[in-house]
Parts: structure tokens; sequence; C-alpha cells
């Protein structure tokens, strides 16, 4: 699942931007679209979790789009930066913070297409991905495109984002040394590995997941998952 940010101080055309991107040829299927009013909200929910590809308007009000791009390749030197301006002149400061493109406005459609299509290919073609056997062959995921994985002792589950479902009569243990925490994943219990980055809320007894499912902390995991959660998400540790 590739996530999109859009991120402009004008509801209307945000709103346009979002449908525009949800009609893409190759989106509907594989994309999800958050959209943000001010600067400060995007890099929050960004640290929390991270999105493939931020459209990020330039000229914004209490934090421009510039500054806000600065303050996001702090914490993340991958994300895709597509600035959006009324003006070209903004290019060369765009290249400063590393941005992948920029774009016009009014925006035009094809364009957009086309930009998000060259992003997609290249964030697709640098994913870490796992080789899976599952039960009518070998299936390569993408790392990030995994939530939680799940134990029942014959078989483990690979609950993806975008809602399937793959199985394999592989033992848990064959995948914990490819699901590591320097990717995002923790072992809560000795039935699941969860995708850090996909967690919505957690209690001292149970993660919920951003599909809504609800895992079981181990006790004795308690602790080493608080740190790793924190560390991982906000490069520090936190407390319950």
């Amino acid at each position: 699942m590739l996530r999109i940010a859009v991120c402009d101080d004008m509801p209307d055309f945000l709103d346009q931007i979002q449908q525009c991107i949800l009609r893409w040829p190759d989106g509907p299927d594989r994309v999800s679209v958050d959209t943000f009013t001010d600067a400060d909200t995007l890099i929050t929910s960004h640290s929390r979790t991270p999105f493939d590809i931020i459209l990020l308007d330039v000229v914004m009000p209490l934090l421009s789009g510039i500054d806000a791009a600065k303050e996001i390749r702090q914490q993340d030197k991958s994300v895709k930066i597509v600035f959006l301006t009324s003006s070209p002149e903004f290019a060369v400061d765009s290249y400063r913070v590393k941005a992948s493109n920029y774009l016009l406005k009014p925006l035009d459609a094809k364009k957009l297409y086309h930009c998000l299509e060259e992003l997609s290919e290249d964030i697709l073609q640098n994913a870490k991905r796992i080789l899976v056997k599952g039960r009518y062959g070998f299936h390569r995921i993408a790392l990030q495109d995994i939530e939680f994985v799940e134990s029942d002792n014959k078989y483990i589950h690979f609950f993806l984002v975008n809602k399937t479902t793959l199985t394999s009569s592989d033992p848990l243990y064959a995948y914990e040394h490819k699901l590591l925490l320097a990717d995002g994943f923790f072992k809560c219990n000795r039935s699941y590995i969860v995708n850090l980055y996909r967690i919505d809320s957690f209690s001292t007894k149970e993660i919920r997941m951003r599909s809504g499912y609800r895992i079981p902390i181990s006790r004795s995991f308690q602790k080493e998952f608080e740190t790793a959660y924190f560390t991982t998400l906000f490069g520090k540790a936190g407390d319950l």
C-alpha cells in the first residue's frame, strides 16, 4: 500500500487533489491519501506513521512548505517530497531539501499521475522484501506491506495492509531473522510479530492495529515493546 499525504492550507484544493489521486488509474487499490491543512500536523503524523510520498504546498501560513520539508528531512531521508506551487521560482529551494519534483498549480492530472507513477516505481524497486513460501508457490512481499504475522501452530499468516492474507506452512521462527526491529518489526508474544508503524494504539495488555485487529502483548515483553515502539517511531523511549 502506497501512503500519500497532501498538505495545503486550502480545503477546496485538498479535496480536489485527493479525488484526483483516487481517480489515478493505478491508484485506488494500492494507495491511501491523507490530507492536512497545516504543516505541523503533517510532521507529527509522519513521525508516527511515515508516508511514502508527501505533496506539500510551498506557501502556507505559520510554517512554510520549505521549512516543513527541512524538519521532515531531519527525521526521514527517504520519503519522496513533491512541492505544489503557483510559481517556478521555488524550484531552487525545492532541490535544497532534496525534493523529488515540483508541480505547478493549477495541477494537470496527467502530470500528477506521471509524477506519482515515477515515484511509486522507485519506491517499489527500493523497498525491502522477503520471500514467503505460500500454499501455491513463493511470493515476494515488501516489508512495508506487512501489518502483522500470526502463528496458529500449524501455519503462519501474513496479514497485509491491503486486507489480504498470505498463509505459509513454514514456522514463525523461519521469518524472525527477516522481520527485524531495524525495519520496524517486534515480536510481542510467541505467536505474533507486529509492524510498529501500523499500530493505531496500545495499552499494557494489547495492541490495536490500524486494521482494527487486537493483538495481546506478553507480560514479559511489555517494557521491551514500549521501548521499541517509542524508539522506532520517535527516536526515544517513552513511559506508559
